[in-house]
């Protein structure tokens, strides 16, 4: 399992087994994506994670967006 951390998102063992979540809260990040590519709109995605702020939502999503034009490329020692 990859452990996350930023300002806004993190996975530790203790919170929720590793699952990320939003920090502050016990609200899965994976679950909130999930509504959105159901095509829920970020308001009433946020609706259903109350502990989850606006904030924390765009920069969630402006980190994996980034996460997927720049992948970081592990080489062969």
């Amino acid at each position: 399992m990859i452990m996350v951390s930023s300002s806004v998102i993190h996975s530790k063992k203790d919170i929720m087994s590793g699952t990320t979540v939003f920090k502050g809260t016990r609200a899965p990040f994976q679950n909130f994506i999930d509504y959105l590519k159901a095509g829920d709109s970020l308001d009433k995605s946020l609706d259903d994670f109350p502990s989850a702020s606006r904030t924390q939502a765009q920069k969630a999503l402006e980190l994996a967006g980034s996460a997927l034009l720049n992948p970081v490329v592990e080489t062969a020692a």
